[in-house]
């Protein structure tokens, strides 16, 4: 049998056939164990030749060698260039094919030249040459040259992108990784080693930390807005707390157990304060995000976008092209890398317009994550009074009708979550980030009002002095120098927007989040009013009971905004009965209501707070009448009513399918109890849930889930000083007594006609006793 290991030959007469198939068995065993050849130069060169057209190798084993004898330490790497270049032009197809077609499972047989330059060490060659000015022991360190040092990273990205196993390995050594980021000082292979590190770190098993790059402040102040723009792609992954899924393991009851193994912070937001002290770094990302681009003109423009999205599968074709264009402006002796001068670049007048506004669209749309990840980051505040002092949100304004939002564009795409990998086009992806990063800014903050300009905080002043109700502290203590300009404020905008959304379209998920999150908090009646004026509960009527809208995720943004905008607001319920004026249309609401609890929880929860408030405001003629006349608060006042959300709502969740989607469907029917409660209804509806129980023949199950479900909210939320803040927020009612409710529906007194266990017969007791020990 042929073997590499011995000193006999390799092929020997009748065994010749097998020869080829043997070498490759051979390097793929040395790869695994670490013994016998490592690289194919240790080969006899006549042994490669000879087998090279039988195994369709394209002489590549046999370039590897001489390149490896070309390119010994104190040479000059001039010869080993060429040989390089000849790999290239061979690797370079398999790579722009894998580019330009729908992107398959890297195959030897698919990519067969990637393949063999990596089966026989080229991959760790070019490593090896790159890493070598760093091995020396000389004061200087040997400078390599340019065109070297791209042509390698360009090989080493195409062997990624085309062959298996590629970009793991390197992913591997950290020491490489490192190094890399030191190529990104030289602006000539910038493009190439940004390109090779954003690959590399989407498969690394373990988030890099950004404080071990080698002087990464000088190296971020060193980038023009071009490099920088581009080095946010790779700050995206270091930033991110990883995808944690929708299976089992990541409910809230694994979360908390993961949060108690890992007290201390991720290396996500270790990364995040790295970022944070760099000088200078958040006001050059708001710069970035704001900076105005060439408006394109013409009917045909959107078509012409998506074509050359269709080919441009990620950036490096456009990137290229782009740095092309800055390349001769440069040899035209243009020495600014600004803008306006790589406007004049006469390859860059000759790129079709799309591209140039494509280019800068899929920047902001990295530069905007970056900025949204901080916002939702420990150093939250910090990074709201940075914005805020850099002007992000009047910048924004100003692009929205030319840039961020053109009447002509529209989408029907799914609802991608927030770390999920979105393949939509580069229009779409920063409509999306720019949403989500308004949903990140006005999230309980009072930052939220410079969203306005300085004529709608003045009707907000109007609206609470009219109502005769003192004006919320953050609106009083707002920057008036910060805010919007112009006639409208981003808010408003947004509305305009949102009411031409298509039904289906996901664009009204995430706008539904952004208005939403400006309401959310303590319910403040002058903004829920600002909004009723400018006909946002119609909009949102009309989307639910009539316009066909059939997505959950749009349904149940818009049920979470109708919450927060109906909230104790006495003339919303006047509204809602004005539209909702048929039985049909109040029956085609309450069917939407009751197809989703966990959709529509919220609205429910804040019709039950509502109803409660307005019950005691009788004196009061108007909240009197509207309690008469509208449908939807008689609906809710009927007990029985109350008491059927209350059994669903305990009914569809419990303690191992609890996740940050559904936790609150357990917390509206905390409110329904809260509110009995008050009112010394308490067992009354124990009582009623215990019935129900009997009733389905399922004696015990109901309440022992909701005892169980109430245990896991002590440890969830007794830990939590946010999570208290915004039910107490939301709500109106004091933690205090959401807790105080809580400890008594445990209470363990069976005679007690509060206490969830005296409605459990002694047989059905603790059904699931084991299931919150640790």
């Amino acid at each position: 049998m042929a073997t590499l290991l011995g000193s006999e030959s390799p092929c020997i007469g009748g065994r010749r056939r097998n020869c080829s198939s043997n070498i490759i068995t051979k390097f793929t065993a040395s790869k695994i164990t670490g013994q016998g050849f490592s690289r194919g130069t240790q080969l006899p060169g006549g042994l490669l030749q000879e087998r090279d057209k039988r195994a369709k190798w394209n002489g590549i084993p046999t370039l590897l060698q001489k390149l490896y004898e070309s390119s010994h330490p104190n040479s000059d790497l001039s010869h080993a260039h060429s040989l390089l270049k000849v790999l290239s032009s061979q690797l370079s197809m398999e790579a722009m094919s894998f580019v330009t077609e729908d992107r398959k499972t890297a195959q030897e047989s698919t990519f067969p030249n990637t393949y063999t330059f990596d089966l026989f060490g080229g991959v760790d060659l070019l490593v090896e040459i790159l890493m070598r000015p760093t091995l020396t022991m000389q004061k200087k360190k040997p400078k390599m040259n340019d065109d070297l040092v791209k042509d390698s990273l360009s090989v080493l990205y195409n062997c990624c992108i085309c062959t298996e196993g590629v970009t793991k390995s390197l992913a591997a050594r950290d020491d490489f990784v490192l190094f890399l980021f030191t190529l990104m000082t030289n602006k000539k292979t910038f493009l190439q080693t940004a390109t090779l590190i954003e690959d590399i770190l989407g498969v690394k098993k373990e988030m890099i930390h950004l404080e071990g790059i080698p002087n990464l402040s000088g190296l971020v102040q060193s980038f023009d807005q071009q490099q920088l723009a581009n080095f946010c792609r790779i700050l995206s992954v270091t930033i991110s707390e990883p995808d944690v899924g929708n299976d089992d393991k990541h409910t809230l009851l694994a979360k908390n157990a993961q949060q108690k193994r890992n007290a201390s912070p991720s290396r996500a937001e270790v990364n995040q304060v790295t970022l944070l002290n760099i000088p200078g770094f958040i006001e050059r990302l708001c710069k970035l995000a704001t900076r105005k681009v060439s408006e394109a003109t013409g009917a045909n423009f959107l078509q012409e976008l998506e074509d050359w999205y269709t080919w441009l599968d990620n950036a490096l074709v456009l990137d290229a092209l782009m740095q092309m264009a800055t390349e001769e402006a440069e040899q035209s002796s243009t020495e600014s890398s600004d803008e306006s001068s790589l406007a004049t670049s006469p390859l860059r007048h000759r790129l079709p317009q799309s591209m140039k506004i494509v280019h800068e669209i899929m920047y902001k749309v990295e530069v905007l994550y970056v900025l949204c990840v901080l916002l939702m980051g420990r150093q939250r505040n910090q990074v709201h009074k940075m914005l805020a002092e850099f002007r992000l949100i009047p910048g924004l304004n100003n692009l929205f009708d030319k840039l961020i939002w053109r009447k002509y564009t529209a989408s029907n795409h799914v609802v991608h979550g927030q770390n999920e990998n979105c393949d939509c086009s580069p229009e779409i992806s920063f409509k999306i980030q720019f949403l989500r990063l308004l949903q990140s800014f006005s999230d309980h903050h009072e930052n939220k009002y410079l969203l306005l300009n300085s004529q709608e905080l003045n009707e907000l002043s109007a609206i609470s002095m009219k109502a005769n109700i003192p004006e919320v502290e953050a609106l009083v203590n707002t920057d008036r120098s910060l805010v919007c300009d112009g006639k409208k404020g981003l808010l408003t905008r947004l509305l305009t927007v949102m009411k031409r959304e298509p039904p289906d379209s996901s664009f009204r998920f995430w706008q539904a989040r952004a208005v939403e999150s400006f309401l959310r908090g303590a319910t403040s009646y002058a903004d829920q009013m600002f909004l009723l004026k400018r006909g946002l509960l119609e909009h949102i009527l009309f989307c639910i009971i009539d316009s066909g809208c059939t997505s959950r995720d749009v349904l149940q943004s818009y049920f979470d905004l109708l919450g927060e905008l109906m909230k104790f607001n006495i003339d919303a319920f006047k509204r809602f009965n004005k539209y909702v004026n048929t039985a049909e249309k109040f029956q085609t609401f309450l069917t939407q209501i009751n197809s989703s609890l966990v959709d529509s929880n919220m609205l429910v929860r804040c019709i039950v707070l509502s109803l409660d408030r307005f019950e005691s405001q009788t004196e009061d003629v108007k909240v009197v009448e509207v309690l008469s006349e509208c449908c939807l608060l008689s609906y809710m006042a009927r007990v029985e009513n109350r008491l059927s959300f209350l059994f669903r709502l305990i009914n569809i969740i419990n303690v191992q399918t609890l996740t940050q989607e559904n936790v609150s469907c357990l917390n509206t029917s905390l409110v329904i109890l809260m509110l009995a409660r008050r009112k010394a209804k308490l067992p009354f509806y124990l009582n009623a849930l215990r019935e129900k129980e009997y009733a389905e023949k399922y004696p015990g199950c109901l309440l022992n889930n909701f005892h169980n479900l109430l245990r896991f909210w002590q440890r969830h939320y007794l830990n939590k000083d946010k999570d208290s803040t915004c039910l107490e927020n939301s709500s109106c009612i004091p933690f205090s007594y959401w807790k105080e409710t809580v400890s008594v529906l445990l209470g363990s007194d069976r005679t007690s006609l509060c206490a969830i266990a005296s409605y459990i017969d002694e047989p059905f007791m603790d059904l699931d006793r084991d299931l919150l020990e640790d």
